[in-house]
């Protein structure tokens, strides 16, 4: 398993811009305001061919005008607790604090690596301003810029040298799952039921989630990578900064999931807003499996269910395919379905179909309805190849790929779901023109013949 590093400190001390400068993204959130990371936030990285897992978390402090301020610190204990080695990042422009010294203070009982880093020394003679903070009782202080890199690299290679020796990592492709839905709708409380903990920070109020959080959990043995995403409002609501870029990054995390769990408020109803989310998963190409969330607060009849299924089938037309189950991530109904739903999508989403029984079936599809005209001239399909799946993805040259019309599209794809079972999954059609260079099938046989019969004559 890879050590796992933990960086604290008070608010906007530059934690985040330390976790992008060591991970060389801009996955965390950086902003002048205190207080923008509230969960802990996890990537996997590596420094000398050393991998090891970095934690972003929220500022440390007593008490704050945040409501959050209380959950954020518990969060904090958690990654310290959870961690193999612990950053702790100073200010080196505002100098030492009170909440600095509780934090050294808790620090000094952890029985593991303390890294006491001094942030934003910009140059050597800028370390004059460490010796404040040898007053906190440290030997040994580390002086860095995570905006210019300053300092950096030694850092790192004091901590990458107590990281024990690694075995070789286990070959475990994951599923990638992302929990979405509009703000409010219990994504984080149902992946805290999900991973029977409170990993996340779960409120009441919309938009606590503002980074995409990475949890994994296991469900009968099978590992699984959770990834919570903030709410997605819509655009017209959307006026602060730093919720822009929080919709900018959970859509970032449909990009790089698998399977979206789209969270649905059954209580509220089904919205438009949530069609949208569903929307954004669509168009992403994600695996999707709708879940209709606090099921526990309905009142129901024997009709209520298929009452949700044909609003929702009718809302969403289309993700027909996509299956849909009723919840509550409070009491945890039907909560253990979940991976059994996606374990189902997901072997859908990775399916790859050989070319014959492909062409088969777009054979028996042309011959069932057969094309329209074009211009006069009858719209032929030649060949038919999978070129990826995570969706399963389909090449079909044709004679004139514009005029395919979007009916015949659909046609064809309804074909091709129903005879190769991906009832579950989302997948593409492509037309691309067959050229002169380029024989198939059976047409290919029939010039061979053709040009022996010409030689003959000769």
């Amino acid at each position: 398993m890879k050590p796992i590093v933990a960086i604290v400190g008070r608010p906007n001390v530059g934690k985040s811009t330390l976790f992008n400068r060591i991970t060389r993204t801009r996955e965390a959130l950086v902003d002048d305001a205190p207080g923008v990371t509230r969960d802990r936030h996890y990537r996997d990285t590596s420094w000398d061919e050393v991998e090891f897992t970095i934690v972003d978390t929220g500022g440390f402090v007593e008490t704050d005008e945040d409501a959050f301020a209380l959950k954020i610190r518990e969060q904090v204990h958690q990654a310290i607790e959870d961690a193999d080695a612990v950053i702790f990042v100073l200010d080196g422009k505002g100098g030492i604090s009170p909440y600095d010294r509780e934090m050294a203070h808790i620090l000094r009982t952890v029985e593991k690596p303390v890294f006491y880093t001094v942030n934003k020394i910009d140059s050597v003679e800028q370390e004059e301003n460490l010796f404040e903070f040898y007053s906190l009782g440290v030997e040994k202080l580390y002086p860095i810029s995570a905006e210019h890199k300053y300092g950096v690299p030694d850092f790192l290679d004091a901590l990458v040298a107590t990281f024990p020796a690694q075995a070789s990592p286990e070959a475990a492709d994951m599923i990638k799952v992302a929990v979405a839905g509009r703000p409010n709708a219990g994504k984080s409380s149902l992946i805290n039921r999900l991973l029977g903990e409170d990993r996340l920070v779960v409120s009441d109020v919309p938009g606590t989630t503002r980074d995409a959080i990475d949890s994994v959990c296991r469900f009968d043995g099978k590992p699984y990578l959770l990834i919570d995403t903030a709410g997605i409002r819509r655009k017209g609501k959307v006026s602060k900064k730093i919720e822009k870029f929080s919709i900018i990054k959970a859509l970032r995390s449909l990009d790089r999931c698998d399977v979206a769990l789209i969270v649905i408020d059954a209580d509220e109803g089904i919205t438009d807003q949530d069609i949208s989310v569903a929307g954004y998963a669509h168009d992403r190409g994600c695996g999707c499996v709708f879940l209709l969330n606090k099921w526990d607060l309905i009142e129901k009849d024997h009709t209520t269910v298929k009452r949700y299924y044909e609003r929702l089938r009718m809302e969403a037309k289309f993700l027909q395919f996509a299956p849909a189950v009723t919840i509550s991530a409070l009491t945890g109904q039907r909560i253990s379905r979940i991976f059994k739903l996606v374990d189902e999508v997901y072997a859908q989403f990775a399916t790859r179909i050989s070319t014959g029984p492909l062409n088969k079936l777009l054979e028996r599809a042309v011959e069932r309805n057969e094309p329209p005209l074009h211009k006069g001239k009858r719209l032929k399909f030649y060949f038919a190849t999978q070129v990826t799946a995570k969706p399963p993805t389909f090449v079909l040259f044709v004679n004139y790929p514009e005029a395919v019309h979007f009916s015949y599209r659909r046609y064809l794809t309804n074909k091709i779901r129903a005879g190769a079972g991906l009832d579950s999954t989302p997948i593409r059609l492509m037309f691309r023109q067959r050229t002169g260079a380029i024989d198939f099938g059976s047409r290919k046989k029939k010039d061979t013949r053709r040009s022996k019969k010409g030689r003959k004559k000769r």
